[in-house]
């Protein structure tokens, strides 16, 4: 008998997808019986051929005709768009799927994977900080897991168990700091692309390394933690610590601090969340603290940083405004990214998508949607006014 746990991964060519099917590699009784991924058709068919899904989607329709020709001597079936990737979220062979795709194309999918019984492991952001209030209260529903796969989410999520979820006194979560901490406001206006892409201690995709140098990354991860382990927002303090060697710690009502501490690797989340309640042997670099010697503690400078403040600002708000920051962000990085706007003009453009929402305050799917639409053209239109 076939006793593999079978996976689905969103986003399979992405930084966290690749890591996940190295954990597969690394293990041998994970069976992935679905991939899905953007545009790389090219890594998409070297990924087929060693791990024989039954099923593969690309964004475009065009990627999927280029994959299909290429993998026709395989039992595969090739989709594509939001209707493959709702294919590939509700098939009966799949127990998790893993949301490692970026962006607010991840909700759908992982609401229907929900509501097919399928537990997720979640590395998609956008899921909770735009449809938290929406998601949570399903999986509860449903009977399902949300196992997060973000390297502070995991620490969290670790720190927590076999501990009373109502004893928590705050989440202490932790944040490098990003390639510009303590630099101040005025130096930050001339950093170019290549200056955001060096984080210090992970290695990640472009998007995330731009919004973790923003402080943005932080913010969204401040509005993650909210909705997964359901604590307020004054109980989640964002402590900067630049070895990026403890990856987040839970206080509780009688002081004591529990943490997770390991070398800056991802596949260690990927992992866990996967075997969940297991725990695996996994190769790789371990934290020396002799080698390590000391490590560091500060607060972030939200003056400087203002993206962790209008974070603040959007999950205070609540119902649509964590979808604007979500979306503005979004639409800003990828400006930047093409070098049409300047580092600074990012969390500006973000607080002025803010300022002019008129705020839903248990916005539907299609309200979340509009929102991220109406965030997109407003930054569009900014840009040829």
């Amino acid at each position: 008998m076939d006793t593999k746990k079978k996976i689905a991964i969103l986003g399979s060519t992405g930084s966290i997808g690749t890591q996940t099917l190295e954990v597969v590699r690394a293990n041998g009784d994970l069976d992935v019986v679905a991939l899905a991924a953007g545009s790389n058709v090219e890594l998409m068919e070297q990924q087929i051929r060693e791990f024989r899904p039954s099923l593969a989607a690309m964004w475009s329709e065009e990627a999927a005709e280029d994959l299909k020709v290429r993998v026709a001597d395989l039992a595969v079936k090739v989709v594509w768009g939001m209707d493959g990737l709702l294919e590939i979220a509700t098939m009966k062979e799949s127990e998790v799927l893993v949301t490692a795709i970026v962006g607010m194309i991840g909700i759908r999918p992982t609401i229907a994977a929900i509501e097919a019984g399928k537990d997720i492991a979640l590395a998609n952001k956008e899921t909770l900080v735009c449809a938290g209030h929406i998601i949570m209260p399903l999986a509860a529903k449903c009977g399902v897991s949300i196992l997060p796969v973000d390297s502070e989410h995991s620490a969290i999520f670790q720190s927590l168990n076999g501990e009373p979820k109502d004893k928590i006194e705050k989440i202490l979560l932790t944040a490098s700091g990003g390639p510009f901490r303590g630099k101040a406001r005025a130096e930050l206006a001339g950093m170019r692309v290549e200056d955001a892409l060096k984080h210090p201690n992970w290695s990640m995709g472009r998007k995330i390394t731009i919004d973790s140098s923003t402080l943005v990354n932080k913010g969204l991860e401040v509005m993650e933690a909210k909705w997964l382990f359901d604590v307020d927002l004054d109980r989640i303090q964002v402590v900067v610590h630049p070895q990026s060697i403890i990856h987040s710690a839970v206080q509780y009502v009688d002081g004591a601090i529990i943490a997770q501490l390991g070398t800056p690797d991802m596949k260690l989340p990927i992992q866990y969340a996967l075997y969940y309640p297991d725990r695996r042997p996994m190769g790789g670099k371990r934290v020396d603290f002799f080698e390590l010697a000391q490590i560091t503690f500060e607060k972030p400078d939200t003056d400087t940083f203002v993206g962790l403040k209008l974070a603040y600002r959007a999950a205070t708000a609540g119902g649509s405004m964590p979808t604007v920051f979500n979306a503005a962000n979004e639409k800003a990085v990828g400006l930047f990214l093409n070098r049409e706007i300047s580092y600074l003009q990012i969390t500006e453009l973000i607080e002025a998508c803010m300022d002019a929402h008129k705020n839903i305050s248990d916005p539907s799917v299609d309200e979340i949607l509009a929102a991220e639409q109406e965030a997109y053209e407003a930054i569009q239109n900014r840009k040829h006014g």
